[in-house]
């Protein structure tokens, strides 16, 4: 599908399922969306929301099982 480059900075795109994907110039995803405009707009808060350093990129996974026998 066709990559479209927004503002220079991140790349949209058209999914399966008519999904919309934005993601870095490398390959690394950013914001999976309904829309193609609701993905701009989505990439754009998420990444001035980055550069103003109110996004942590250390986020601690839990894992959702259960150990041992109930």
């Amino acid at each position: 599908m066709e990559q479209k480059l927004v503002d220079d900075c991140f790349y949209v795109e058209q999914k399966k399922y008519g999904l919309w994907q934005s993601h870095h110039p490398d390959g690394k995803g950013i914001i999976t969306s309904l829309t193609e405009e609701e993905c701009v707009r989505a990439t754009r808060y998420y990444l001035k929301m980055k550069q103003e350093g109110a996004i942590n990129e250390n986020v601690v996974t839990y894992s959702g099982t259960v150990d041992g026998k109930l």
